[in-house]
């Protein structure tokens, strides 16, 4: 009686745990294998197996994902990046200037800039060197006024429209100040000019001294290309002979200069045997002066400036230490060759290139959607101003962007020892008026976004990609078991 009661208890518990059972067979004798069932189950082989291949493929693939987080950057100053043309000023005037809401205001800054003096295709001819602080020219105090200066007569003869082109044609060497009445650079310069008339006309010297009074006259010193107050011009068998006189205005350094010019004349070998017996004349440097150089006023400045990380702006305008400016002829015309912000793509890629971070930081580049590109929308862009006092005012938004180049689980990309930083830019421009008696600026507005861009490869979890793998199995087999079951039930044979 014991046996049956094991095998009974055995067979009780089998069936308890057979109770649960997900996964019931259906004997054999009970299926019935057709051919729509097989051509079902190749078809679901077949899908399985595609969307096997592609769930696969899209595991091994990572993308580049993008996020909005606070711009943590806590650095307190920005690199800024630029290389301009400026089409119609004269690298002596160009000036470019720093201000920004934390009270920064630096005039002419000189570091890390430089120039280049262009010729009239716009190719750089002469380095102007790096931007330097301009030398004050010496003045010359006189005890005389004006009136007792003129006592004996007008040396410097004052010219008109109509006497101008007469005067150069009578004088095949002139010395021409072209001046602003309002000029304090021109103001002090009067007394001397006159004595430095009243010597050339004393020592005989074949020089035509003259001025144009520029307010007066102001189409005729638009017509010479007149930029700024005081412009002292050399003139010889009347063409100017450029560049223009910018040495120490006093009686002595302008008759030094006006002989050393005519020590160039061969028609003039008396000065030159005269000048000669002055040893310490000829010891002196001779600058050129010989016939005129091409002198094109395009100037190319560049450089870059380290910037407060706070609204501010840096503009170039013509400024001068020896000079007033002539806002009628100040043409801000500019292109701009480059502009960016931090550290340029390409200083990285010179000082780490073939390193594994560069090619790593290549690759990511080249998968950075071009939406966020925007690293120097400004390059080659040319901003044109068709009449006078007016100029291009530019505003820009910086937008941090932190290209993370390790996983997407980083608990701080931001820090990520893989990931850079770059700068994005918005920007927009428009014309600005200004008064006439105001120079114009061409000035870039900047401010820094608190908001950041992260982009970072995004990968699959391997539990998602087993997941979808389970989905991809278990759907394909479930919808083609209902259609399978569909068709077979509406194509069954009928049973009479």
């Amino acid at each position: 009686m014991s046996a049956p009661n094991n095998i009974y208890g055995g067979g009780g518990r089998r069936s308890a745990m057979a109770s649960v059972d997900f996964y019931r067979r259906v004997p054999k004798d009970l299926t019935e294998a057709t051919s729509l069932g097989a051509f079902m189950s190749l078809c679901a082989i077949g899908v399985m197996g595609i969307l096997f291949l592609s769930e696969t493929l899209a595991f091994a693939r990572t993308i580049m994902g993008t996020s909005i987080a606070l711009d943590e950057n806590d650095q307190p100053q920005i690199r800024l990046n630029f290389n301009m043309t400026l089409m119609d000023l004269h690298c002596d005037y160009v000036s470019v200037d720093v201000w920004d809401t934390l009270g920064t205001n630096r005039q002419n800054v000189t570091k890390n800039i430089e120039k280049w003096q262009l010729d009239e295709s716009g190719q750089r001819r002469i380095f102007s060197g790096r931007n330097r602080e301009q030398r004050e020219v010496v003045h010359e105090e006189h005890e005389e006024t004006m009136e007792e200066l003129h006592e004996d007569g007008e040396q410097a003869v004052e010219l008109t429209p109509d006497t101008f082109q007469a005067f150069i044609e009578s004088h095949e060497l002139a010395f021409i100040d072209m001046y602003a009445p309002w000029c304090i650079w021109c103001q002090r310069l009067h007394p001397t000019w006159e004595k430095f008339a009243e010597d050339v006309h004393k020592l005989g010297m074949p020089v035509g001294i003259g001025k144009v009074n520029c307010v007066t006259h102001a189409q005729l010193c638009k017509d010479q290309r007149v930029m700024a107050f005081p412009t002292l011009r050399w003139y010889k068998e009347k063409n100017a002979i450029l560049p223009d006189y910018k040495q120490d205005r006093t009686v002595a350094a302008l008759t030094a200069f006006a002989k050393r010019k005519l020590e160039m004349e061969q028609k003039y070998k008396d000065w030159e045997s005269k000048n000669a017996q002055d040893p310490g004349q000829k010891a002196r440097s001779k600058p050129y002066a010989g016939d005129s150089r091409p002198e094109h006023p395009g100037c190319q400045v560049s450089g870059h400036l380290m910037v407060n990380r706070v609204p501010g702006n840096f503009h170039i305008e013509a400024k001068s230490k020896n000079h007033n400016l002539n806002a009628a002829m100040t043409n801000l015309t500019h292109r701009v060759n480059h502009m960016s912000f931090g550290e340029p793509i390409t200083a990285l890629q010179k000082h780490m290139e073939n390193t594994p971070f560069m090619r790593k930081v290549k690759r990511v580049l080249k998968q950075v959607p071009d939406e966020h590109k925007q690293f120097n929308p400004m390059d080659m862009k040319v901003y044109p101003t068709s009449e006078f006092h007016q100029a291009y005012h530019h505003y820009i938004k910086v937008v941090s962007t932190h290209l993370n180049m390790g996983s997407s689980a980083s608990a701080d990309p931001l820090n990520d020892v893989n990931s850079i930083t770059v700068y994005q830019m918005l920007e927009q421009s428009q014309i600005v008026m200004y008064d006439e008696v105001n120079v114009p600026e061409a000035r870039f507005s900047y401010d820094m976004s608190p908001m950041s861009v992260v982009v970072q490869k995004e990968g699959r979890k391997w539990y998602d990609y087993l997941t979808s793998l389970c989905a991809i199995i278990g759907g394909t087999f479930t919808t083609l078991g209902l259609i399978d079951a569909t068709l077979y039930t509406v194509f069954k044979p009928k049973r009479l």
